[in-house]
């Protein structure tokens, strides 16, 4: 099942018990899913678009040479492509362990409603929540982003691609990202199989 809205900015129209807040952006139907931290790490505070203003201006060029996005800038056009954060109001200060999981259930919601193929978290944060919520090989992965940044991994449900925290990368890491993207893209990355073959008619039924 496929959702309806055509709606880029927070098509799921969430709203959390805060002042300020940055909610997802993107293709409800996407493929891919960019996971940031919070809009005073990553962005988005004057723009209302999760890393615009802030890691946007490094990770979404690499996103638009890796095909992720038909066109950067402050409201990029996506191609097939979800923005959002793990904890979307705008923090004073560092948002604490409790403040992440009161912010939990909406960025759980997005993720599930979205049902990506590929997900793209965005910094050690983000990828640690990842690989421990929505993977199977958390336990067993060191969270070294130098050595994550644009690698495929492979667990229980969704594929996993890490993004080293853009504040951090060197001259190499920009084509690194776009050559772990386009590899990606050159592979079954959606892994569907048709059931519909078991089924009266002849629609596909088409699961992972």
């Amino acid at each position: 099942m496929r959702n309806v809205t055509d709606r880029t900015r927070n098509p799921f129209d969430m709203r959390p018990s805060c002042d300020r807040y940055v909610p997802g952006y993107g293709d409800a139907n996407a493929d891919f899913h960019v996971i940031g931290d919070h809009p005073g790490v990553h962005g988005g505070i004057e723009t209302g678009v999760p890393f615009a203003g802030g890691a946007g201006e490094k990770l979404f060029p690499a996103l638009e040479d890796g095909e992720l996005l038909a066109e950067a800038g402050d409201e990029p056009t996506v191609n097939s492509t979800f923005f959002s954060y793990l904890h979307m109001c705008v923090p004073d200060g560092t948002p604490s362990a409790a403040d992440y999981t009161d912010m939990e259930r909406f960025f759980d919601a997005e993720l599930r409603a979205i049902a990506s193929h590929v997900l793209l978290p965005v910094g050690a944060v983000a990828t640690k929540h990842v690989l421990n919520n929505y993977t199977s090989v958390g336990w067993k992965t060191d969270i070294d982003m130098e050595a994550l940044h644009g690698e495929e991994l492979r667990g229980s449900g969704f594929l996993v691609l890490p993004i080293k925290d853009p504040a951090e990368w060197d001259d190499g890491d920009h084509d690194e990202l776009v050559a772990g993207l386009l590899e990606l893209q050159s592979t079954d990355f959606r892994r569907e199989s048709d059931l519909g073959r078991f089924m009266p008619g002849a629609d596909p039924y088409l699961v992972r």
